[in-house]
């Protein structure tokens, strides 16, 4: 990826404009992850959360790469602390008799040894807790792992009240450098929230991006926009939210959609044209 390839967030960490998601891909994960990386990706999303991800096997993925010439600074790597109720019971990666905040720092720490670094570009709440006391005590700890020095930024993820992301950004001595949400129709694809995000230098990254999305990428605006750039109907979407300032994931296990999805940076559509998808959203 190009340097243009990249977003600068509010903490000074350049962030993919696309990043390779890593949940459902099982025994998978490894091989996935590098053969993503071998092809281009240098962003990696994942979680401490052996229910959806098998973070070892993103380590392993990045490992190999890392082994072969790629530097740890090339790399963007995400993880994310997941609470109790997101977790299977019989695989928590923290003792979840502990107080949050050593939950936190318990995760954390698994998630260092899992993707084999000394540090991680980013650590996302996974998901709001219940009461506000929870999420700041949460929050609080994730502070304390920042102020350690070993990550670099923090973020939250399937939050889609604008109070409760205005409130965390109140509160937090350390801003939310970025949002990760589910991107459809359902929650008015968070106009307000990305409103709030642009105001204050968060960055908007999106999960679930086509599969949410059916009749936007069957729109025959798209279309006839993938007939013009002779690319996909998926492409033109990806290379309309990273116009918009939005970072897709992708979580394709498909080496060719993955060239696809990193070619995207090779045609730039018009601000009309991007008026015209906005238009279905």
């Amino acid at each position: 990826m190009k340097d243009t390839d990249f977003v600068r967030s509010a903490y000074g960490v350049w962030i993919p404009k696309i990043l390779y998601g890593t949940a459902w891909k099982k025994d998978r994960t490894a091989a996935l992850v590098q053969q993503a990386i071998t092809l281009g990706f240098r962003g990696i999303d994942t979680a401490a959360q052996p229910k959806h991800y098998d973070e070892p096997g993103v380590g392993t993925g990045v490992a190999a790469c890392l082994k072969a010439g790629l530097s740890r600074a090339e790399l963007y790597l995400q993880t994310k602390f997941t609470p109790v109720n997101g977790q299977d019971p019989t695989r928590i990666p923290y003792d979840p008799k502990a107080s949050l905040a050593e939950q936190v720092a318990q995760s954390f720490e698994s998630s260092l040894r899992n993707l084999q670094t000394s540090y991680l570009d980013g650590l996302v709440l996974h998901s709001p807790l219940a009461n506000e006391r929870d999420m700041m005590e949460a929050w609080r700890a994730m502070e304390a792992i920042f102020e350690a020095g070993t990550v670099k930024q923090l973020g939250i993820s399937n939050c889609y009240a604008l109070e409760q992301l205005e409130r965390l950004y109140r509160q937090a001595g350390i801003k939310p450098a970025l949002i990760q949400n589910r991107f459809y129709a359902e929650t008015q694809y968070d106009r307000e929230i990305r409103a709030f995000c642009r105001q204050h230098q968060i960055v908007y990254q999106s999960f679930w991006t086509l599969t949410a999305n059916p009749q936007v990428i069957a729109h025959p605006v798209l279309q006839t926009l993938a007939a013009k750039y002779q690319r996909t109907p998926a492409q033109i979407f990806f290379r309309y939210l990273t116009q918009i300032d939005i970072v897709p994931l992708t979580g394709t296990t498909s080496e060719a959609h993955m060239r696809e999805d990193l070619a995207i940076f090779d045609f730039e559509l018009t601000t009309g044209e991007c008026d015209a998808v906005t238009t279905l959203l």
